[in-house]
């Protein structure tokens, strides 16, 4: 199954291997995180303004779509649920 993420972008539900929310303002960790994984080249920023944080195997996702939304898409593809 696939997880749609923001401007086009789709990926493997089974690479992703977490979801943070950017609306609150991240934690030390999370900045330090994000701010290693930009200078190391893996950060994929998808809109001016992400509101959540993609994690997948090798590939760090800045989406223009909430956390909370995205995992209801994941728990939706995972359990084959379909409106």
């Amino acid at each position: 199954m696939f997880l749609h993420i923001g401007s086009d972008v789709v990926v493997p539900l089974r690479e992703v291997v977490g979801i943070i929310d950017l609306t609150e303002e991240p934690s030390q960790v999370n900045r330090e995180f994000l701010r290693t994984a930009e200078e190391e080249g893996f950060v994929v920023q998808l809109s001016e303004t992400p509101v959540s944080i993609v994690i997948c195997t090798k590939t760090i996702y800045l989406s223009p779509i909430s956390a909370k939304t995205l995992y209801k898409r994941a728990i939706d593809r995972d359990l084959g649920i379909r409106d």
